[in-house]
């Protein structure tokens, strides 16, 4: 058996490990960018106002960095103003165990939450579409036992009520 081979098309990647906010919120900001061209995600991030959008935009920017440096060196053929955002996505990392001074000389334990912000960038390529000859509509044979004169009754309509008559009234 021969499989095709199917050119891979080379993505670029860029982390910030350690982030002080949760992965939830740095997944608000992500949501916004996945999919788009690298230049709309930069502006969309650059106007968004989180605390962890100038982060989000530092590693975007790192991973289209990482995209022209890899470039130059392997000597691929990347065009930079055709990259997108391939993924955007923020994993969990360890949380810090704080405690809390409460009542009564007790304390309540919290947790600080640590985000894993990942984006990985792609080129996309220009598809190419063969459109196939649209095939003429060929007659069909009525099936046997059948007569193609008879057809099925028509399915009835539900009953309207009627018009409500408008009354003038009498002076």
């Amino acid at each position: 058996m021969h499989k095709a081979v199917v050119p891979t098309i080379p993505e670029f990647r860029a982390e910030a490990r350690f982030q002080r906010t949760s992965p939830q919120k740095a997944k608000l900001v992500l949501d916004l960018i996945k999919g788009l061209r690298v230049e709309a995600a930069i502006n969309t991030v650059a106007f968004t106002n989180k605390r962890i959008a100038p982060v989000v935009e530092k590693v975007l920017r790192s991973a289209v960095a990482n995209a022209q440096n890899l470039s130059d060196e392997k000597g691929l053929d990347i065009d930079v103003d055709n990259l997108f955002v391939k993924t955007a996505v923020a994993n969990e990392g360890p949380r810090m165990k704080r405690i809390r001074p409460a009542p009564m000389g007790r304390a309540f334990r919290y947790q600080r939450r640590i985000a894993h912000i990942i984006i990985t960038v792609a080129e996309k390529k220009a598809a190419v579409v063969e459109t196939a000859p649209i095939p003429e509509p060929v007659a069909v044979a009525a099936p046997k036992g059948k007569t193609a004169g008879k057809k099925a009754p028509a399915k009835k309509s539900a009953a309207r009520k009627p018009a409500a008559k408008k009354v003038a009234a009498a002076k």
